[in-house]
């Protein structure tokens, strides 16, 4: 990214017609956009085509657009939250070390979080305050599918209850901590399991972006009535990727029939038995999927975390964000 003035980086004037609403402030699109439209877009059309997910219509435009101005406004948030880390620590008088800046990414199955959250690795690695930038994905924190057969767990793969919430929690922990290397487990699409003796490291990054389904949940409160520690609570900033909810099943479902013809004919493939589906009943076992499992976990527990976000993006039928919401400060 081109080297500007430091006032350049951080100037986000507010709109005339920014709405106001609660503990929010919304911009339509054309708003939002003007917040970064004088900032070189630091990837191309190459780089986009490898980051998108399955069936994303993300085009060039919606990065500048949209994801543009987002990773101006969290390089500012970055670089106020170590300037408030540095006075804190003299007012205290410790000489301790900056710790990762820490970012949640959250959102349906399907509605793009994953795309939002490797688009927005790229853009903050190429701000020169944090060059690295590390992703992670809770896909690695769900427990191996032998352990959700012995909870009778399978059907409600990607609920709260399918993840292993106290591994999960001292990983984002250790990281904001600050400690020199962090283990993650490593989680495949292909065969739908946990990887058994693969990790990936994070050491020490600038920003960790930490994606997931669920990871805006509240502390679950214990049998004594106090509450515990969430995820959540180590997050500097937050983004909710919202849309309807019969947009997102429509997006599902075509997801289902991209995969039929592409990696559900992988014979390694946990999904082999539906390569072979009618285009017809391909249909109607991924609303079938839908309808009993991702779309009752978008109601119940991810949908309801959606105002704990710092910052919410809504999309259209399209694919495309309509408008942003940022928390008050």
């Amino acid at each position: 990214m081109p080297a500007r003035r430091r006032a350049d980086y951080y100037c986000f004037p507010m709109p005339p017609d920014a709405q106001l609403l609660g503990p929010f402030v919304e911009l339509s699109r054309a708003d939002w956009a003007n917040l970064a439209e004088t900032t070189a877009l630091p990837l191309d059309a190459a780089t986009l085509e490898k980051l998108r997910g399955l069936s994303d219509p993300t085009s060039l435009t919606d990065v500048r657009e949209v994801y543009l101005p987002l990773s101006a406004l969290l390089s500012r948030y970055v670089r106020i939250t170590r300037e408030l880390h540095q006075s804190t620590n003299a007012f205290l008088g410790r000489a301790t070390t900056r710790t990762p800046f820490v970012i949640g990414i959250a959102g349906s199955v399907a509605v793009g979080k994953s795309t939002t959250a490797r688009l927005l690795r790229e853009l903050l690695a190429a701000w020169p305050e944090h060059p690295r930038v590390e992703l992670i994905t809770t896909d690695g924190f769900l427990f191996p599918n032998a352990e959700l057969d012995r909870r009778g767990l399978m059907h409600r793969k990607g609920f709260p209850e399918s993840y292993d919430r106290r591994a999960l929690l001292k990983f984002v922990m250790d990281v904001k901590s600050g400690d020199e290397e962090v283990s993650a487990p490593v989680y495949s699409h292909l065969v739908y399991d946990i990887v058994p003796d693969v990790s990936v490291a994070v050491r020490r990054p600038d920003i960790l972006i930490v994606e997931g389904l669920n990871v805006l949940q509240p502390a679950r409160i214990r049998l004594d009535g106090r509450a515990g520690l969430a995820v959540s609570d180590f997050f500097d900033f937050s983004v909710y990727v919202d849309a309807a909810a019969d947009d997102i099943r429509d997006w599902y479902v075509s997801r289902f029939l991209s995969l039929r013809d592409t990696a559900f004919r992988d014979p390694r493939s946990y999904f082999t038995r539906y390569a072979d589906l009618t285009h017809d009943q391909a249909v109607t076992q991924a609303e079938q999927l839908w309808d009993t499992i991702n779309g009752p976990n978008l109601d119940r527990n991810i949908l309801p975390t959606r105002d704990r976000a710092t910052a919410i993006l809504r999309k259209d039928r399209e694919h495309h964000v309509q408008w942003v919401r940022i928390r008050k400060v």
